[in-house]
C-alpha cells in the first residue's frame, strides 16, 4: 500500500523547513530561523496527518 501523499508533503515540507532553519542560522538571520521551526512544525503535522490515513485504510 503506498503512503499516504500527506505524509510525503509533509517530510517534504520538515526537510525545507530544516535547511531553512539551518540557513537562517548561518547568516545570523531570525526571520529565516523561525520560518524553519514554523515549516517543521507544519511538516510534523503533516505527516501526522497522513500517518494517522493510513492507519485508517488498514
Amino acid at each position: 500500500m503506498p503512503m499516504d501523499k500527506d505524509r510525503v508533503k509533509g517530510a517534504a515540507t520538515r526537510a525545507g523547513g530544516k535547511m531553512k532553519q539551518a540557513a537562517g542560522d548561518m547568516t545570523g538571520d531570525t526571520k529565516m530561523q523561525t520560518e524553519g521551526k514554523l515549516d517543521q512544525a507544519k511538516g510534523k503535522a503533516q505527516n501526522a496527518m497522513g500517518s494517522a490515513k493510513d492507519a485508517l485504510k488498514k
